[in-house]
C-alpha cells in the first residue's frame, strides 16, 4: 500500500490513497474497492450503459466511388443530408436534399454523384472537387439523434478531408477573461491536424497535431472588427473557413453595448428539434439568431444546456455536441459563455438512485468533462481542496470576465454535486444549490478586486440556482422549503463528523452578504426554474422561515435576481413563497434577457425568441 498523504486546510483535511484501483477520494470514505470493483455498502457500481455515443453517431465516414458511406453501429433509422455553402449568408446552415438515405444495420450511404449533382450542386463540387456535407441521424420512430458535418474532396472517387472542422470555430474570451486585446478561437478537427488563423495583419499558429485546437489571437486593437480565416492541415488535406469578430472596447470606455442572458435549454417534449438527443436545438437556434440580430456583444448561458444526469462520459459528450451545433453558426462571430447546472452532472451510479460525482475527479468528474467541452477563462479558484487532488477542479466552471465597464462573475452552484445527497448524506458530496466555502472565498476576493477597479461600473453574478426560488424549485435551490438542515457533506472517516457547519439558508446568507457588500453588483442571473421573472431583493422582503432562530442579515441595499430558465426546458409555474410580493413579470414563455449598457446606465428588455413578442419592455435597473 502506498503512503497516505494528508494535510489540513480550512477544516477540509486532504487525505487520499492511491492503493485503490478507483483512486477513491478520502471525502468518500463509505465507498470501497473489492477485487477491482467499486461498492457503496453492499451495492456494486452500476455499469455504464452508453446507448448512443458521439463517436458512434459521427458514423466513421469514408469516401466511395459515388459519395460517402457511414457506419452507425446497430442503429436503424434515416440519414438526411445536404450541403453547407460557405459564404452564402453570414450563418452557414445545412440545406437538406429532398430524399433521405435509409440506415440499415447501422449502414447508410450518400450518393453525391447521382443525387447532389447538376441543379442540386449548390456548392459547385463538380467544378472545384470539394464541398462540405451536413448530415442528420434520425432513429427509427423519428427521434433526432445527431447533426454532423464533414468536408470531402474529389469527383469520383470521393475522399474525406481528414482536416475537416467538425465543431466550431467558436469565439471565446481570453484565459484572463479579456476580449479587447486578445481572444481565443476554438474548434475540433476530424483527425489530428495542424492549424492556423489568419487575420489581415497576422497569422497565429498551432503547429502541434491535435483534434482540439485553442488558438489565442494576441496584440489586437480594441473595438475593431477582425475578419479571420481558420486553416487546418492533415498531410495533403487542407480545409478553410472564414468569419469575423469585433473586439471589446478598452475597459472603462463606457461605449454603448448589449449583452444577453438565458439558461436551461435541455430537451423538451413536442418532437422534432425540441429534442436533438438532450438539447432543445429549436429554441437555442432561435435564441442565437435573436442575439445576433440584436447585435449583442456576448451571451452568458448558465447551466442545464443538456439533459445530462448520466454516468456515461461518451453520452454526455454527444449531448454537448448537439447543443453546440445549435449555436455554432452564430458563435463563429461572438462569445456564448457557458456555466454549469445540475443537469451537467456526470456520476457514479448505484441502486436506489444513489449517485455521486464521478472520479477520478481530474478526468471523469462532471467538472472535468465540462472543462473539456467548453473554452472559458481560467482565472477562477483551484478547487475546494489542494491542487484538485481530493475535490474536482474549478477550472473553467468558476471564473469571471470583463467587457468594457461590465464584469460577469460565473459561479458553480452544482459543484461536486451528489444528486442523492439529501436522502443519503452518508455518501458525501455537495448539495444542489450549495456554494462551498472556497468558492465563496474566491468570490469575496474577486468582488473586492472588481470594486477597486475604476473601469468597472456594473457587476453581474451568475449561478444556476436562484437564491430565492419562485416556481419549480422552491423545494430545493437555496431554500429547501425553509429547511436549513440540508448542506454539503465532507467526512474523512466512516463515522466522522461532517466538516460543513452551515446549512443551506445560512450559506445563502453568507453569499448574499458578499454580493450586497459589493456596491457594484447589479443583479444575480439565475436559472434552474424554467420561467422568467424578476425579483427585487430589498430590506422589505421576508427571507426566513417561521421560527428562524439564527442570525438574520441586513439587506442594506436593493439588488435584483433575474431568473431566466426559459430557454426551452419544460416549464414551471409560480409558487407561493415568503417573497412572492417582490416578484414581477413572471412568465413561462421562452425568453432572452438583453442588458443595454450605456455609460453608467443599465437597462433591461426581455423578448420571446420564438414569437419575437416583447415580454418586458426596455426599463432601467439603475438604483
Amino acid at each position: 500500500m502506498k503512503k497516505l498523504l494528508c494535510s489540513n486546510i480550512l477544516l477540509l483535511v486532504i487525505c487520499f490513497s492511491n492503493s485503490y484501483a478507483f483512486d477513491i477520494p478520502a471525502v468518500h470514505p463509505n465507498f470501497v474497492e473489492k477485487n477491482g470493483k467499486l461498492f457503496y455498502k453492499a451495492m456494486p457500481l452500476k455499469a455504464v450503459k452508453t446507448k448512443y455515443s458521439l463517436l458512434q453517431l459521427m458514423g466513421n465516414p469514408i469516401g466511395t466511388n459515388n459519395g460517402i458511406a457511414f457506419d452507425f453501429g446497430k442503429l436503424k433509422g434515416k440519414l438526411y443530408y445536404g450541403f453547407i455553402k460557405s459564404g452564402d449568408g453570414r450563418f452557414p446552415q445545412p440545406v437538406f436534399y429532398k430524399r433521405f438515405s435509409p440506415i440499415k444495420k447501422g449502414h447508410a450511404s450518400i450518393n453525391i454523384l447521382k443525387n447532389l449533382a447538376n441543379q442540386y450542386d449548390m456548392v459547385d463540387w463538380a467544378k472545384t472537387g470539394k464541398g462540405t456535407l451536413a448530415y442528420r441521424v434520425v432513429k427509427k420512430g423519428g427521434a433526432i439523434l445527431f447533426d454532423g458535418k464533414i468536408a470531402f474532396s474529389g469527383k469520383s472517387p470521393f475522399k474525406i478531408n481528414q482536416a475537416s472542422i467538425i465543431e466550431g470555430p467558436f469565439v471565446n474570451f481570453s484565459k484572463k477573461g479579456k476580449f479587447s486585446h486578445s481572444v481565443r478561437i476554438s474548434f475540433d478537427t476530424l483527425k489530428k491536424s495542424s492549424a492556423s488563423i489568419r487575420t489581415k495583419k497576422a497569422i497565429f499558429k498551432d503547429n502541434k497535431l491535435n483534434t482540439h485546437h485553442e488558438i489565442s489571437l494576441n496584440n489586437l486593437l480594441p473595438n475593431t472588427v477582425y475578419a479571420y480565416t481558420v486553416e487546418t492541415r492533415n498531410g495533403k488535406d487542407v480545409y478553410r473557413e472564414s468569419y469575423s469578430f469585433k473586439t471589446a472596447p478598452v475597459e472603462g470606455s463606457r461605449k454603448p453595448f448589449v449583452f444577453a442572458y438565458a439558461s436551461d435549454s435541455r430537451a423538451a417534449l413536442g418532437g422534432g428539434e425540441r429534442d436533438i438527443k438532450g438539447a432543445n436545438a429549436y429554441i437555442m437556434k432561435k435564441i442565437a439568431a435573436l442575439i445576433s440580430f440584436k447585435k449583442a456583444a456576448f451571451m452568458q448561458f448558465t447551466g442545464d444546456m443538456i439533459n445530462g444526469y448520466s454516468n456515461s462520459i461518451e453520452g454526455t459528450q454527444l449531448e454537448y455536441r448537439n447543443w453546440k451545433r445549435a449555436i455554432e453558426p452564430f458563435a463563429h462571430y461572438l462569445p456564448i459563455v457557458s456555466g454549469m447546472g445540475n443537469h451537467e452532472v456526470v456520476t457514479h451510479k448505484f441502486k436506489h438512485r444513489i449517485a455521486i460525482d464521478r472520479f477520478p475527479f481530474a478526468t471523469d468528474s462532471a467538472e472535468a468533462v465540462f472543462a473539456s467541452q467548453f473554452v472559458n477563462p481560467t482565472n477562477g479558484p483551484e478547487s475546494e481542496g489542494v491542487g484538485g487532488v481530493n475535490f474536482p477542479s474549478y477550472k473553467e466552471n468558476v471564473f469571471y470576465y470583463i467587457y468594457d465597464n461590465v464584469a460577469i462573475v460565473v459561479l458553480n452552484s452544482d459543484y461536486w454535486y451528489a444528486p442523492s445527497l439529501k436522502y443519503h448524506p452518508e455518501t458525501g458530496g455537495n448539495l444542489h444549490g450549495y456554494l462551498m466555502d472556497k468558492q465563496l472565498e474566491w468570490l469575496e476576493n474577486t468582488l473586492a478586486s472588481l470594486d477597486k477597479n475604476e473601469n468597472i461600473d456594473f457587476i453581474f453574478v451568475s449561478q444556476h440556482t436562484p437564491a430565492f426560488p419562485n416556481g419549480g424549485h422552491v423545494k430545493d435551490d437555496m431554500w429547501y422549503n425553509g429547511n436549513n438542515t440540508p448542506r454539503a457533506v465532507v467526512k474523512l472517516s466512516r463515522n466522522g463528523k461532517n466538516l460543513i457547519k452551515r446549512g443551506i439558508i445560512e450559506q445563502r446568507d453568507k453569499y448574499l452578504k458578499l454580493v450586497i457588500n459589493s456596491k457594484k453588483v447589479v443583479a444575480l442571473l439565475t436559472g434552474d426554474e424554467h420561467n422568467f421573472n424578476v425579483l427585487k431583493i430589498d430590506d422589505k422582503m421576508n427571507i426566513y422561515p417561521k421560527g428562524w432562530d439564527k442570525e438574520k442579515i441586513k439587506l442594506s441595499r436593493p439588488i435584483y435576481q433575474i431568473n431566466n430558465g426559459a430557454a426551452g426546458a419544460p416549464y414551471y409555474a409560480q409558487e407561493k413563497t415568503p417573497w412572492s410580493d417582490n416578484v414581477y413579470s413572471f412568465t413561462t414563455q421562452n425568453a432572452v434577457v438583453f442588458f443595454h449598457i450605456d455609460g453608467k446606465s443599465v437597462k433591461m428588455e426581455v423578448l420571446n425568441p420564438d414569437t419575437l413578442d416583447t415580454i418586458l419592455p426596455l426599463s432601467s435597473l439603475n438604483k
